[in-house]
């Protein structure tokens, strides 16, 4: 079975960092897209960022770019989702998801950050940023 499992969320004041991991297991990881998303209350989730395993390529949604690093270890299965100059706007739960179809991030750019390319997603972990 497909299996996604994103952690590494917390409370954390305003200018700090965390570091979000996506585990993934079920399916050839160097073949998949990772992307993460985030939700805040009351709003549509929306992408963040993207990771093509396959040409090691990235993308970054504009809020984030400069303070949000993205990193996979293919021997760990294991994306990472580093978050430096946390805003309390970042607030929010963040999702990973893999995507098949995604090739590469940076020649699909803006197009990875649309829930429709992915077909498999973990549960959420919560981001707490104070002021």
């Amino acid at each position: 079975d497909v299996q996604l499992q994103a952690f590494g969320g917390g409370l954390v004041q305003a200018g700090g960092s965390l570091r979000l991991s996506c585990a993934a297991s079920g399916f050839t990881f160097d073949d998949y897209a990772i992307g993460w998303f985030r939700q805040a209350p009351g709003k549509e989730r929306e992408g963040v960022s993207c990771i093509s395993n396959s040409d090691s390529t990235t993308y970054f949604a504009d809020s984030v770019k400069g303070r949000f690093t993205i990193s996979s270890d293919n021997a760990k299965n294991t994306v990472y989702l580093q978050m430096n100059s946390l805003k309390p706007e970042d607030t929010a739960v963040y999702y990973c998801a893999a995507s098949p179809r995604i090739t590469s991030a940076q020649a699909m750019g803006v197009m990875t950050m649309i829930r429709f390319w992915y077909d498999y997603w973990g549960q959420g972990t919560l981001v707490t940023v104070s002021s």
